[in-house]
């Protein structure tokens, strides 16, 4: 039974630092093997992880402070394997190369700063006058993620090269998704439900967390908390019913037709583990993986042939170190990177 990204990669860990002590043996190795094979996202988590251990030393894999020009000797760590594990774990999420942060100008972030007060105060003035409508449009771009607390206290995080329009008045809290994906994370107020329109569709919520994705030719739904309703466009001007969606819901419009799947909660929060830097994939074609890298990176994975599509990948990776996703490809996979600059293709072997 497949396990969430966390606990895989617990398990990867306890299994890197179980095969780093002095009582490993031939019947550790057959456990290891069959647990590797049991999942491609187990080979996938243990490979990222081992990969950390090679490149840094294993000091570093399991926590900075090591003085030393080498790494320690195999054996040398004698806390409990739980804590060990813990340790890389948490040193994981601290490398750079691993996880660099979004890089973005002081500048911009001063003017982003500037430009979201100034539309709070726009908005203050304008529900004392209970006339006024708050406009403001919003974009991200290539390889940003940023959050924008809105005029009425609810939040929208923008994913990489997206855009809203929002428009909010006494009565009314409309926004338009014009391009890419944001995450909703909606204030309260029974009055004024809160409504996302992309593609002629209305997702209507009233206090809740959700998000709407558009690609050229799909549009994407993921509620996480709370309830929302999808409304259709009318078609040869006849109205379309409804769709509820509770949390856990997946709801995918593609060619006109909708389709509604429930997940676990955890799995659906994966699908929006972009805002913090990651890309989750649970036995997706590399195909379809590439594509989601390339919606954050101007150097674009591209693949070089049909058997390499094809390959199935499962687990959790750094939207913003592509190349890191390619060298780890090679050392599991039967693929060959050939990096460029603008590009790294993709090859079966």
């Amino acid at each position: 039974m497949h396990g969430d990204s966390r606990t895989i990669e617990q398990a990867a860990a306890a299994w890197l630092a179980r095969r780093d002590g002095d009582r490993w043996n031939a019947s550790d190795d057959a456990a290891l093997a069959r647990w590797l094979a049991a999942d491609t996202a187990h080979r996938v988590a243990f490979l990222r992880l081992q990969a950390a251990w090679d490149e840094s030393g294993r000091l570093q894999a399991l926590g900075a402070g090591w003085e030393g020009h080498a790494p320690p000797a195999r054996g040398h760590w004698q806390a409990p394997p739980a804590n060990r594990r813990e340790q890389m774990l948490q040193a994981m999420a601290q490398r750079p190369a691993m996880a660099r942060p979004v890089r973005r100008r002081r500048a911009t972030r001063f003017a982003a700063v500037a430009m979201v007060a100034g539309c709070a105060l726009a908005a203050a003035w304008g529900w004392r006058s209970h006339a006024q409508v708050d406009a403001a449009s919003y974009r991200s771009a290539l390889g940003e993620v940023r959050t924008l607390p809105l005029a009425d206290g609810s939040r929208a995080i923008l994913a990489s090269a997206s855009g809203i329009d929002v428009r909010l008045s006494r009565n009314a809290r409309d926004v338009d998704l014009t391009a890419g994906e944001a995450i909703f994370e909606v204030a309260k107020d029974k009055q004024r439900p809160f409504t996302v329109a992309a593609d002629g569709y209305r997702a209507v919520a009233v206090g809740t967390r959700f998000s709407v994705r558009r690609d050229a030719a799909d549009l994407r739904v993921v509620v996480t908390e709370g309830t929302v309703r999808l409304d259709a466009p009318p078609a040869g001007g006849i109205a379309q019913p409804s769709a509820l969606l509770p949390a856990g819901s997946v709801a995918l419009v593609r060619g006109g037709n909708l389709l509604v799947r429930s997940l676990p909660l955890a799995e659906a929060k994966q699908l929006l583990d972009w805002r913090d830097g990651l890309l989750a994939f649970r036995d997706a074609p590399l195909g379809e993986v590439a594509a989601e890298f390339n919606r954050y990176n101007a150097r674009k994975l591209v693949v070089g042939d049909a058997d390499a599509g094809a390959l199935r990948i499962g687990g959790s990776f750094r939207w913003d170190n592509e190349e890191g996703f390619a060298r780890l490809l090679e050392a599991g996979f039967p693929v060959r990177a050939e990096v460029g600059a603008d590009r790294i293709v993709l090859h079966s072997r």
